[in-house]
């Protein structure tokens, strides 16, 4: 059991490495920031209400997945094998305390986030709920293609948060 939470961690890390959380200001940032920022928040709303529909777009068809040190594959395969079997374990995944920083070059953006996110497990007849609170840190490549931006690579680790 604790084998499944922890890969179910994991791979929720990944996740919320792409993520920019809803409230974070456009502020202060170009029209290209502004477009690659909202690819983001499109997918955090997603995660958010526990669902991959509708990120499928988000990404480019050879888009790359890397967590915690490991190659985790094409995002489809990512969604198949990882993100989707294990949202349906969670009762919510919520993020907070996050910043961003877009960097746009051309046709290419490199985007880093730092984030806590939280996640509460569902109950079953086998285990209780449980509450997983994380620091996270992502790096992201997106690139501009003819439908917009879109997500190339991903790259995410997380740790346990600093107790103040």
């Amino acid at each position: 059991m604790k084998s499944k939470l922890t890969h179910m961690t994991r791979a929720l890390t990944v996740a919320a490495l792409l993520l920019v959380n809803m409230g974070v200001s456009a502020e202060g940032m170009d029209e290209q920031q502004t477009a690659v920022l909202k690819v983001l928040t499109q997918y955090h709303a997603a995660l958010q209400n526990l669902t991959t529909d509708g990120t499928f777009e988000l990404f480019t068809e050879d888009a790359q997945v890397y967590e915690q040190g490991g190659v985790e594959g094409f995002y489809p395969h990512y969604v198949e094998h990882h993100l989707g079997p294990e949202l349906g374990h969670f009762e919510r995944f919520t993020f907070s305390d996050e910043s961003v920083n877009i960097e746009v070059l051309k046709d290419l953006a490199l985007v880093t986030q730092t984030y806590q996110y939280t996640i509460v497990t569902k109950a079953s007849p086998e285990r209780e709920s449980r509450i997983i609170e994380k620091q996270g840190l992502a790096t992201s490549v997106l690139i501009k293609t003819d439908e917009g931006w879109k997500i190339k690579r991903t790259h995410s680790s997380s740790r346990a948060l600093k107790k103040k």
